[in-house]
């Protein structure tokens, strides 16, 4: 293996995240950059996201995901950023040294900063604890995703998706619209796990039944799924005897959440957050290990790619400043604690004299709440005050900090509760 080779900046993930954290990097002043992408091409899971509804936010018209991720790439060829491909990272260790293997071998960069913007990956069958046999025909949504839209293959031609994520939800309709029938989405939850509009678009205009409160207690069939045995869940998610319901079917497409890809994280000695699965972040997004940081899914699930784009933005200006020395030493960090139907921030913590004068914190709660309001406590004092209408877990909220209300704050909390 050859002796370790020396960047300023490494980003190990080419799609949205890793994309924009770059470009942000650069346009900051670092020139010594390297993207390092598993994949064939720059994109990530974009370029099997064929359907609309992406840029809204940050071209400010509807792109198709593969259009989004071109525009991105664009600019990463304009500014000569260098990256390779199909180069799979296998270790990362806490001194920022970074072992990779591609066509040419095994090879090893000592970096001086890197972005982590692996993404995620979905929950498998494994983890979801169903009875039957393993018979063909049981795929993640996402992988079924990649076979219709880049391979050109139907997985089959009756389906039922157990989870309603985002990306069940759009497969739903994707299958519809290839000719099969889709029978319900399934979703062991009182609410959908996706985004209203995507409810709506997506399987309320195709007629296809959303089951709440559902779960799949069966699967028959030996080489190929036959039918699947679903039920009606108590409030503790376990099923009720009597209600089950058979549905004939020959795939069955799970679409039951997504996990963060932290290997690698976890081999650098980032300490990781208990509930999102990805690293905890400050007000940089830096980990705890100085010089790492963190953006996209890899962090926590978005809802929005664009939310992901903004987020990595503001990951690759605050790498850059530590490149370039000029990212202030930490001082105090304060652990913003969340209450009520609050399940998480992001960050996590952050240090008020680093921070820049606006800090965006993003949220998700872990229930349905309507006619609810969110607060932001610096020590005894209400800082932001909202209401909503409707809060749900399918749905990223976010609350902006001004430096000024938590400058000297010994204390900081987001909590949202029923009016």
């Amino acid at each position: 293996m050859e002796q370790a080779k020396k960047k300023q900046l490494v980003v190990i993930g080419g799609g949205p995240a890793g994309l924009a954290a770059a470009l942000a990097a650069r346009k900051n002043g670092v020139q010594d950059l390297l993207i390092l992408e598993r994949d064939e091409q720059l994109g990530g899971i974009l370029n099997q996201c064929i359907h609309n509804g992406f840029g809204l936010h940050t071209f400010h018209e509807e792109l198709t995901g593969p259009e989004y991720a071109a525009r991105y790439i664009e600019q990463i060829e304009h500014e000569k950023i260098d990256y390779l491909l199909n180069t799979m990272v296998i270790d990362l260790d806490d001194k920022k040294n970074i072992t990779f293997i591609n066509q040419n071998g095994v090879q090893r960069i000592q970096a001086q900063a890197v972005i982590l913007a692996m993404g995620c990956r979905e929950r498998p069958r494994g983890a979801l604890n169903i009875p039957g046999y393993r018979p063909a025909g049981i795929y993640c949504a996402g992988t079924a995703q990649k076979l219709v839209n880049i391979d050109g293959l139907m997985p089959g031609k009756n389906v039922v998706i157990l989870g309603s994520g985002d990306i069940g939800l759009i497969m739903a309709r994707r299958m519809r619209l290839e000719g099969a029938n889709v029978h319900a989405v399934v979703e062991i939850m009182p609410y959908s796990g996706g985004l209203k509009r995507n409810i709506v678009q997506c399987l309320d205009d195709f007629d296809i039944p959303l089951k709440l409160s559902h779960t799949i207690t069966n699967i028959e069939g030996k080489e190929r799924v036959k039918k699947v045995t679903i039920a009606k869940v108590d409030k503790d998610r376990h099923p009720i005897s009597g209600t089950e319901e058979t549905i004939e079917c020959d795939t069955l497409l799970l679409s039951c959440g997504l996990i963060p890809e932290n290997e690698l994280s976890e081999k650098a000695c980032i300490q990781i957050h208990d509930i999102t699965h990805g690293p905890i972040v400050d007000e940089s997004l830096e980990t705890n290990v100085e010089g790492i940081f963190a953006c996209g899914n890899v962090l926590h699930v978005h809802d929005l790619v664009d939310f992901v784009s903004r987020e990595a933005e503001h990951a690759g200006i605050k790498a850059a400043q530590y490149v370039l020395n000029t990212l202030p030493k930490k001082e105090t960090e304060i652990e913003i604690e969340t209450k009520g139907v609050v399940r998480y921030c992001v960050p996590a913590k952050i240090d008020p004299k680093r921070m820049d004068d606006l800090q965006v914190i993003r949220f998700r709660v872990g229930k349905v709440l309507k006619d609810g309001a969110i607060y932001v406590w610096a020590d005894d004092r209400c800082i932001f005050h909202r209401q909503k209408k409707i809060l749900t877990p399918g749905e990223m909220e976010q609350v902006i900090l001004k430096k000024k209300d938590v400058e000297y704050a010994k204390t900081i909390r987001i909590e949202s509760e029923e009016m």
